[in-house]
């Protein structure tokens, strides 16, 4: 090696590591683990406005779905769909009753869906949403776009029982 090139490299700046990818960045492909099960990421949702993402994750063959949102600090929910049916998105209720279990509503919202990967829905659009909870925590969300509806129920999961295993 040269003088002149070791000279170089002593002012030369380093480049600095990447940072880690965190949760709102999973796309798919990623692989992820929540409450000690492993997932990969086949799809990701993101509606504008908000600092919030829906993964969708498969574990073999069972689909399950992941709220992500950044408040304070990092938030999750882990969701699964189940069968239900509404009819007009103007006639959501405040209140849901489902299996025994009063659903009150929390948050509703819309927005522009950005889509990649496998989900329920086609890319773009606009996209509504309803997040409820009962009174022993337990979750309900409804989602409506181009027409369908879908319906999940679901916890909260704490912080600590999320991480990412690999990333691309």
């Amino acid at each position: 090696m040269s003088i002149w090139k070791r000279i170089g490299n002593l002012f030369s700046k380093t480049e600095a590591p990447s940072a880690p990818k965190s949760m709102l960045n999973l796309s798919p492909g990623d692989i992820c683990e929540v409450s000690l099960v492993t997932y990969e990421v086949t799809g990701r949702t993101k509606t504008s406005g908000r600092n919030a993402v829906v993964l969708t994750l498969r574990d073999g063959s069972k689909i399950s779905y992941l709220y992500i949102e950044e408040r304070e600090q990092l938030q999750y929910s882990l969701y699964q769909p189940i069968d239900g049916r509404l009819d007009d998105p103007a006639e959501v209720p405040s209140t849901l009753e489902l299996d025994g279990y009063m659903f009150h509503l929390e948050e509703e919202y819309e927005g522009f869906a950005a889509v990649t990967g496998q989900t329920p829905y086609v890319n773009g659009g606009e996209q509504h949403v309803w997040q409820y909870q009962s009174d022993d925590y337990r979750l309900l969300r409804v989602e409506w776009q181009n027409g369908r509806f879908m319906l999940y129920e679901g916890e909260k999961v704490i912080p600590g029982d999320v991480k990412v295993i690999r990333a691309s």
